[in-house]
This record gives structure tokens, sequence and C-alpha cells, in this order.
């Protein structure tokens, strides 16, 4: 079984998993708070997923398994975990949410401060139970600022970072990128930062509040890119070029049986390009002397190169500029993912068989340690699967106290 391998570090000790042992509560919704989650439980954490007596909203949000199961929410984001109900709006279901928070290392909220304190989640409360614990608050706007009370989600995020001002094509509306990228990234950085006070805790032996905000992620992308700095010392707004890349040379183009892309950053890169195609001048021509000059000029170069791909197969194209060492890439459509050689070699399809359902292709784990690896060992658990184990095997509590539970509606 692969929840038996013991792997043996580079001091011969034997080890599980980097983050065995750490018990995770995860009240996680949607994508940012619950794939946090699912990243600390590929690591070897304990991780129970907690919802109401029935389940959460996100159990109806699409796309939908033919049987009426949510793929992300049912079947992606909880791998890994285990599964239990609990009311913690009731005062019995408060004090048992209390007793589980004494016996774990890290709780996972994905609410605003207003939701934290109505479902007992505060970290001020959480503390005076357990002062060692971890809450890793994950929302819209974060705990603090006149914002922290609006719900939002990753197009909200994207919205109000300024990064759909400048996305998509010259005279479109303001344009969300299609990829949910503010709601995974912010998991990501919600299970940094769990790890990182979790090594705090190590040291001191102290718990603390880690508050990781949707916008403050969207912005720091945007900001991080150097747009609010472009602004502020060139008094320039940026502005939308569709697949260009802004200051440099990239675009993408279509080859005879589908698109491509090309990114020629640098003057190394950009004259292997030219020679490529035949139009060594292109090098020495002024106008494109280098990565700013080519950004302003994009459009004089575009047709050149346009007209060079339009000859060739994308197949045929990643192989001439792979050999010249010229950065490029097939465009893919989602049906050409499964296959992708790359992605098989790597193993970032993980593919799970679900009775009644069939195969389910997920995201494999990341990132890749060399010593202690992640994996996906748990199916995703049926809503309350595990309330016999949490609730008798952890608490103590007893088939009758369960019974009692189940009809005042706490689990």
């Amino acid at each position: 079984m692969l929840e038996d391998i013991v792997l043996i570090n580079r001091k011969g000790d034997l080890m599980k998993k980097v983050l065995d042992g750490i018990r995770v509560l995860d009240f996680g919704r949607v994508v940012a708070s619950a794939f946090c989650g699912t990243m600390l439980a590929d690591m070897g954490a304990d991780v129970i997923k907690i919802e109401r007596p029935g389940g959460e909203f996100d159990r109806s949000l699409g796309p939908m398994t033919p049987d009426g199961r949510a793929i992300v929410y049912e079947l992606i984001t909880p791998r890994n975990k285990k599964s239990i109900t609990l009311n913690t709006r009731h005062p019995e279901g408060l004090k048992i949410l209390d007793e589980l928070v004494g016996k774990s290392s890290m709780v996972i909220s994905g609410f605003t401060p207003e939701g934290n304190r109505l479902m007992g989640l505060e970290y001020d409360r959480l503390k005076q139970v357990n002062p060692a614990i971890i809450l890793v608050a994950i929302s819209g706007f974060g705990q603090t600022g006149p914002y922290r009370n609006r719900p939002a989600f990753d197009s909200i995020a994207q919205a109000e970072s300024g990064a759909m001002s400048y996305s998509g094509f010259p005279g479109n509306p303001p344009t969300r990128a299609a990829v949910p990228y503010v709601d995974f990234s912010t998991a990501i950085i919600g299970a940094y930062g769990a790890v990182l006070a979790q090594l705090h805790f190590e040291r001191t032996g102290c718990g603390q509040l880690v508050d990781v905000s949707m916008f403050d992620t969207a912005f720091t992308f945007v900001a991080g890119a150097g747009v609010l700095a472009e602004k502020t010392l060139l008094d320039r707004i940026r502005p939308q070029i569709g697949n260009n890349s802004y200051y440099n040379y990239t675009d993408a183009f279509e080859a005879r049986d589908g698109w491509i892309i090309i990114s020629a950053i640098g003057n190394p890169i950009w004259g292997r390009l030219a020679a490529v195609i035949g139009h060594e001048e292109l090098s020495s021509n002024p106008k494109f002397a280098d990565d700013d000059s080519r950004y302003w000029n994009r459009d004089l170069i575009r047709p050149v190169v346009a007209d060079w791909v339009a000859r060739y197969t994308s197949s045929e194209i990643i192989e001439i500029l792979e050999a010249n060492r010229v950065p490029c890439g097939r465009v893919n459509k989602i049906q050409d993912l499964t296959e992708n050689p790359q992605l098989q070699i790597r193993n970032m399809i993980a593919d799970h068989h679900y009775a009644g359902i069939g195969t389910v292709p997920a995201p494999g784990v990341i990132p890749r340690l060399s010593e202690t690896p992640g994996t996906v060992e748990r199916d995703p658990p049926h809503l309350g699967e595990h309330n016999q184990e949490i609730y008798q095997g952890l608490l103590n509590y007893s088939p009758e106290d369960l019974e009692i539970f189940r009809h005042k509606g706490i689990i």
C-alpha cells in the first residue's frame, strides 16, 4: 500500500512525508482555501475537511459528473483528505470544534472576518483554546481594511487588481483571464504561509495568524510586473496588446495545422530567429536594435514572422526553432494535453477511477521534492465519511453520542 511506504533520508533515518504528523482542520471552500488544504494533504498532512451537515454550496458548482458530483469540489480538491460534518454555529458544535482545535496544528478558513466570527474561527478565540494553533485565514480582501468583509471570487480579485484593464486585444472590453490564476496562486501562498508558520512554531512553540488575501495576491502580480512603477515613473498606462509581451518581442502565429507562440527575448535569440526565417537584415535594423525597440515596432515584425510560420506545420516549426535555440511552444487545445509527453513523463496528470463515474484526470503533485515527495494516496471522501473515525477514534465520543449529534443537526 502507498501509505505504508517509508522513505529514507540522506542520514539514513526513516521518515514519512514532510508534513506527516501535522493535523489540519480544513474549512476551505471553492478553490483558494480548498486547494491550500489539498497541497498540504499531498505532502502528508492529516487534513480533515469540515462541512456543515448536508454539505457546502460548492458541491453544486459545475462542471458536474453524470451522477451529479462536482468535479472540482468533490473529486479534485478533496483528494488525500478526510471528511466530517460539523455545525459550529450550534453551541455543542462549537464545543466539538474546540476539542478538535486542541488536537490540531492548523486551521484553514475560507471566509471573511465576519464569517470567521460566525463560525467560531476568529484567531483570537482559537488561540485561547490552543495557543500553538496556526490559522490560515484565506479571504477575498484580508482580515483588515475597509474591504475586509466583502465577499470575493477570482474574477473580483482580477478586476480590482487592475489586471483586467490591460488584458485582451486592443479595443476589446476589459478581459478576465479564463484560468483562475488568483485562486490557485492564493492557495499556493496560503500553503507557503502555513509551512512558514509551522517552522516558526517548531522554533518557538508559538502559533500565529496567516492572513492571505486574494486581492493582495492579484495586486502583487500586477505590481511585481512593474505596471504600477511604469505609471509612476514613466506616466505610462499599460495598453492591451493581445498575445504580444511587454518590452520584448513575443507573439502567437497561425501555422498550417494550428497556432504556435514565439518569444525572441534578448539580442542573441532575436538574431537567431531572424536568421532562421531568412531575414538576417532584421537583426541589424535599428528599428529592432533591442527588446524595447522591438516592442514598440512589433507591428512591423508580425507580418514577416507570420508569413514564415504559415508555410509549416506546428511540429515542423518547433523542430526548427528548438534546433536553433529559439523559445517556442504549441498553443495546445485541451484535448491535446492528455497525450502530452512532458506531462506524462513528469506524472502531472493523476488519473483516478471512480465507481460509476470512470477515469477523472486531475493535476499531479507539486512541488516535486527529491527526498520527501508528495503523493496522491486517498481518493476524495464522501461527505461525512470519516465522522465515526474522527468523533469516536480521536475525540472518544460513543456511537450513541453521534446519533444524538445527528438528531440535533450538529453533525
